[in-house]
C-alpha cells in the first residue's frame, strides 16, 4: 500500500459548479438554517466522508486504527449456566 499524502497544513480552495435548481436549494436553506455555504459544505463532505468509513478528522483516524488490533477488541464474557 502506497504511503498516505499528508493532510494539507492550510485550507484548500475548489471550484464546484451547481445548476440553476441546486444553488437555489442550497441558498435557501442557507437563509433558513441560518448557516453559511461552506458549513453546510462541511457538512455534507463529512457525512459523505463518514458514510463511505472514512475518517473526517485526526481523532477518528486514530480512534479508527486503534479499532483494527485484536487487542482492542471487547473480550466475550462466558454465560452462566443454570443448574
Amino acid at each position: 500500500m502506497p504511503p498516505r499524502a499528508e493532510p494539507p497544513k492550510r485550507p484548500r480552495r475548489k471550484l464546484v459548479e451547481f445548476d440553476a435548481e441546486t444553488w437555489h436549494a442550497l441558498h435557501h436553506l442557507s437563509q433558513d438554517s441560518m448557516k453559511s455555504l461552506q458549513d453546510l459544505a462541511d457538512e455534507a463532505f463529512r457525512d459523505l466522508l463518514r458514510k463511505h468509513g472514512r475518517p473526517a478528522t485526526l481523532k477518528e483516524a486514530l480512534r479508527e486504527s486503534a479499532r483494527r488490533l485484536p487487542a482492542n477488541d471487547p473480550v466475550a464474557r462466558a454465560k452462566k449456566r443454570k443448574s
